[in-house]
């Protein structure tokens, strides 16, 4: 076929490689992305990255607030789009969205489906400890990432691999597999394989209570964690009544009851888990700095046998 007529629907950085590979395999005829919102300390009104990028590149932006009622389709049908791709937009699609283009909606989704189906895949990935995941393109139907796949890429989780670090390399790896995938789609050459029954596990969004550091927990666990919700919400506790961000961490074989600590020094604060101990490296007090075991502990008396943090 002709360059097809493409409608990307992506909200977030992560869905920004989708779209420029949409803009070299296609003509991207209209893109559709959350109403922009307040953000940072000042909450000034801020578009996604992926309206700034439509922008740049003049494409018209859509940013319902629904799409059920009024149909939000009526609005895309005009388009007359061949294919819609979606990355990251971040709302489950009506059935009459996805019957519109000619050949469907598909979707990059940043696990190895039917594993982490759900918001959160990269993070919970870390979280778990899985040693790789990757990206899946796959034709979207009703359900939540529940539609047979079409082509998956692969990636190590290295073992100081934060969901940041990964987020930028799923990404990125996102792109590549449309470049290599949707054409050969489009041409009828890929065929849609339904997922497996067995092995799916969901990836909720992300609560902010998910980043409290319980030390019951194995130290392997916690860390695994403390990488998995970098940036947010990041692991804290609490310390004299106030909120203790723990930047860096390291797995330590020390025995006691969890959350006292065993040992405090330059070479970082030592605390017993459910199994092993957890060193933390960097800390950082609310309303302080971040800093390193010495500076801090040069501020914050921690004894040994104490169990200070919590709850």
């Amino acid at each position: 076929m002709s360059r097809p007529r493409i409608i990307f629907m992506g909200t977030p950085q992560f869905a920004v490689a989708s779209l420029e590979a949409c803009f070299e395999l296609g003509d991207v005829v209209a893109v559709v992305t959350q109403p922009d919102k307040p953000k940072g300390r000042g909450n000034a009104v801020t578009a996604p990255p992926v309206k700034e990028l439509a922008l740049s590149r003049g494409v018209p932006v859509l940013q319902p607030t629904k799409l059920r009622t009024p149909p939000f389709v009526e609005t895309l049908r005009p388009y007359a789009p061949d294919i819609c791709v979606v990355t990251a937009y971040g709302r489950i699609l009506p059935k009459d969205v996805l019957d519109l283009p000619t050949r469907g909606c598909v979707n990059v989704h940043a696990s190895l489906l039917p594993r982490f189906r759900g918001a959160a895949p990269i993070q919970w990935a870390v979280a778990h400890g899985d040693a790789e995941t990757g990206v899946a393109l796959m034709v979207m139907d009703e359900g939540l990432d529940t539609g047979p796949v079409l082509a998956v890429k692969r990636q190590p989780i290295a073992p100081d691999e934060t969901s940041a670090t990964l987020h930028t390399t799923l990404s990125r790896l996102g792109g590549d597999l449309l470049r290599e995938a949707l054409p050969a789609y489009l041409r009828g050459e890929l065929k849609p394989v339904p997922q497996p029954s067995e092995g799916m596990v969901l990836a909720p969004l992300i609560d902010k209570e998910e980043g409290k550091l319980d030390f019951t927990r194995p130290a392997v666990v916690l860390e695994r964690r403390l990488r998995a919700f970098t940036p947010w919400p990041g692991a804290f506790t609490t310390l004299g009544g106030k909120v203790l961000k723990v930047h860096r961490v390291k797995v330590g074989a020390g025995q006691g009851a969890p959350g006292t600590v065993l040992a405090a020094g330059p070479g970082g604060v030592e605390v017993a888990t459910s199994e092993g101990s957890l060193v933390l490296l960097e800390l950082q007090l609310e309303g302080k700095r971040a800093m390193g075991a010495a500076d801090f502990l040069s501020g914050h008396k921690l004894a040994p046998g104490t169990q200070p943090f919590g709850p």
